[in-house]
């Protein structure tokens, strides 16, 4: 049964898109903090809250990091 929840990870192994290929989930959001803990984790996630509708990011596979946001998008 398929339940069509988006993902949010710290595993960056999520992010291999020959594994995880956008399009076939609801989406995978990776959070890569520049630091450990979960105070940067957390900081990441909130950054992107406000400024992102997490909607816009279905069935993709975004890597967030400080440097950016990168989204791979299923192809049309």
């Amino acid at each position: 049964m398929r339940e069509d929840r988006f993902f949010v990870t710290a595993d960056k192994g999520f992010g291999d898109i020959r594994h995880f290929p956008p399009g076939t989930h609801a989406g995978i959001l990776v959070l890569r903090p520049d630091r450990q803990g979960i105070g940067p984790f957390v900081g990441l996630l909130e950054s992107l809250l406000a400024c992102c509708d997490l909607g816009a990011f279905g069935g993709s596979v975004t890597v967030v990091a400080p440097r950016g946001v990168r989204t791979r998008r299923p192809e049309s």
